[in-house]
């Protein structure tokens, strides 16, 4: 039994599967939206709240499917209204030095933050589908939509990733084809410039599983030398909610020997998000064990490591389904 059939009486059980069963793709599609897998998941609940009240009316006059997409847009923009856009560090602020001050925390509504791949891919969708699913949430991808405002952002999300006619984006936002045509183009355009890291390649290949092995076994022994021979020379380092971060092999090696030792030590658990390897950082308690302190996706292009993104907020782990502590064993 699903998540929301739980909740509902058991005759209306048949209901609560159906619309359980677009569950990944409206919490992916609301993500893409919103830029946040929070607001997303709140999003997708109050998506079911309006279908559920609203399903009697349905009578199957259009697909359940293109019904719930719907709702959930405009969920989504009333949602953004009034709001301002989330990013990445690296559209806020020029890169810092190794060993300077990145900066005080912003607040978490300010970032754009990272999805489990679980919670927006079907377990059951084909390589095919797998494959666009996990290309539309890069968190580049997912940055660069936040670009656009709300309604274009619309637009471009149903007309190009859920293959939506202009006809049905007009209906759907209660405007005209001649407007849906007019805010693609811009926002096609404004992608273009703002997400230049497309990767369609299917998945990681086993040298890049290989990669991503010695970047743990390096974190883990905290051997800067070992990491950064992982790194392009261009790589980013970003740790949100801290605004400041660096980039090239360098400046990032400058501040994992410096301000960034306090993850010497650490212990880290493999995850997936937003269609990348990704890693639950856990440093040392003082009590003993291990405590959450950054959830990590990593960004790989050929044989390098060309991006890491700390997200600092322990929040995440229960999202990823990661324990909220380890014990002195993970050390072995």
């Amino acid at each position: 039994m699903t998540d929301l059939a739980r909740t509902l009486d058991a005759h209306d059980a048949t209901v609560a599967e159906e619309l359980d069963r677009h569950r990944p793709g409206l919490n992916a599609h609301c993500y893409r939206m919103l830029g946040s897998a929070f607001d997303a998941e709140d999003a997708l609940q109050e998506t079911f709240i309006r279908a559920w009240r609203g399903f009697d009316r349905f009578e199957g006059r259009a697909q359940l499917r293109s019904w719930l997409y719907r709702i959930a847009t405009n969920v989504c923009l009333d949602l953004l209204d009034g709001r301002s856009r989330r990013a990445l560090p690296m559209s806020l602020v020029p890169p810092s030095s190794g060993d300077s001050d990145l900066g005080a925390p912003l607040t978490e509504s300010a970032w754009v933050t990272p999805i489990p791949d679980h919670r927006v891919i079907a377990p059951d969708a084909d390589p095919a589908g797998s494959v666009a699913a996990r290309d539309s949430i890069r968190l580049a991808f997912i940055a660069a939509l936040q670009h656009l405002q709300p309604r274009p952002r619309a637009v471009l999300l149903l007309r190009d990733v859920l293959g939506w006619h202009a006809d049905e984006v007009a209906d759907a936002l209660d405007t005209t084809a001649t407007a849906v045509h007019s805010m693609l183009r811009r926002a096609r355009r404004t992608m273009a410039e703002r997400d230049a890291a497309h990767d369609d390649r299917p998945a990681l290949g086993e040298s890049e599983w290989s990669l991503v092995a010695r970047y743990v076994d390096a974190f883990q022994r905290y051997d800067i030398d070992a990491l950064v021979a992982l790194l392009r020379d261009d790589a980013t380092l970003s740790m949100p909610p801290i605004p400041g971060w660096v980039r090239g092999r360098a400046a990032i090696a400058q501040y994992w020997r410096g301000r960034g030792a306090a993850c010497r030590g650490s212990r880290m658990v493999r995850t997936r998000a937003n269609g990348r390897p990704a890693f639950g950082s856990y440093r040392p308690a003082p009590d003993g064990g291990y405590e959450p302190f950054a959830l990590q996706v990593i960004e790989i292009a050929g044989r390098h490591i060309v991006g890491v993104h700390a997200f600092l907020e322990p929040r995440l782990f229960p999202l990823f389904d990661l324990l909220e502590r380890l014990t002195d064993e993970a050390r072995r």
